[in-house]
């Protein structure tokens, strides 16, 4: 396993994430491909075999019952609260990034999670409802109370991130490390505008769905598993650029095909050669983690990534919300 550091943080983190949205109560909520807690202490147990030491849950996944079990595979693992890197995130829940919800959303997070910290504490959203200051003054004072270590974000807009941190430095709180956005080879629009901003603060990358909901990991459009056919997010994520994303489908299989790889491992190598510190991999199969670590070997010539970048024409935003957009009113 290569380990890397999350921005300054100090926090030395395995190059792979293990995505646990995966796993969780798949009676509750929407996501009704997750596995179980028995299946979920397997995986997690196989990540952390293979070096594995990151792990990123929420408290909207499956209503909590992720942070749930993914304390009780540490539990029943018996693996010690030092030895692994705990992140979670806050936005999905009543009153979404004020003050009054981060302070009851963190201490919910952590009785779940079954520890008197986290390690990374992400805001899930943009929150237009709630002043920019309230929500990062509260962020920095959950750091300075040592409930968290570390900050980090997600799905934004390239100004937003911006202003946020430009606010946390002029008044003296914890700007943010890490930034969880959307990008993969189907999907590079934050290559515009967010990623920059990201590097100008020396924020480490972690993006979700490194694998665009396994369409970059398999020919064809359609996969017939439990989660392509039941998982209406990420057909609304991708189903709307088919044409164009199957062409790349298309390149990243003939360069899989050409190197004598799986196209998993070429999806994430990607993402590696683009300076993303850690994928972040949902897996719900031993293979799929043993695919994303051999990727950390796998280095992909100028030739290679030329190859996988010259069909993508520019995509609709999909991650970074609108006001008004109904899925940032859902709590």
């Amino acid at each position: 396993m290569k380990y890397t550091e999350l921005g300054k943080t100090g926090i030395q983190v395995s190059r792979i994430c293990v995505g646990c949205m995966s796993y969780g109560d798949a009676t509750v909520g929407f996501h009704r491909w997750t596995l179980g807690p028995e299946d979920s202490r397997k995986m997690i147990a196989h990540a952390l075999d293979l070096g594995v030491n990151f792990f990123d849950t929420a408290n909207v996944y499956s209503y909590g019952t992720s942070e749930e079990y993914l304390a009780r595979a540490f539990r029943e693992l018996g693996v010690p609260r030092s030895q692994v890197v705990i992140a979670s995130k806050v936005f999905y829940n009543e009153g979404h990034l004020s003050r009054e919800a981060i302070l009851r959303e963190i201490d919910g997070t952590l009785r779940r999670l079954g520890t008197d910290y986290l390690d990374l504490y992400q805001i899930h959203r943009y929150d237009y409802g709630t002043p920019v200051e309230e929500t990062l003054e509260t962020l920095d004072s959950l750091v300075k109370a040592g409930k968290v270590r570390a900050l980090g974000a997600s799905a934004m807009y390239g100004y937003q991130f911006h202003e946020m941190q430009v606010l946390a430095g002029q008044n003296g709180w914890t700007p943010f490390s890490t930034m969880q956005n959307h990008y993969n080879l189907l999907y590079r629009e934050d290559e515009r505008e967010l990623i920059p901003v990201c590097r100008r603060f020396g924020v480490s990358l972690i993006p979700y769905s490194p694998l665009a909901g396994g369409h970059l990991s398999h020919r064809g459009w359609e996969s017939g598993t439990p989660r392509s056919n039941t998982d209406r997010t990420i057909r609304s994520k991708y189903d709307h650029a088919m044409e164009n994303d199957l062409e790349i489908i298309d390149r990243v299989a003939a360069v899989a095909e050409r190197l004598g790889v799986s196209m998993t491992e070429v999806s994430l190598a990607w993402l590696l050669a683009k300076g993303v510190a850690a994928p972040i991999v949902g897996a719900t199969k031993v293979p799929h983690f043993d695919a994303a670590v051999r990727a950390l070997d796998l280095v992909l010539q100028p030739e290679d990534i030329a190859e996988l970048e010259a069909p993508y024409k520019a995509h609709e935003i999909v991650g970074a919300l609108l006001p008004g957009d109904p899925t940032y009113i859902k709590v």
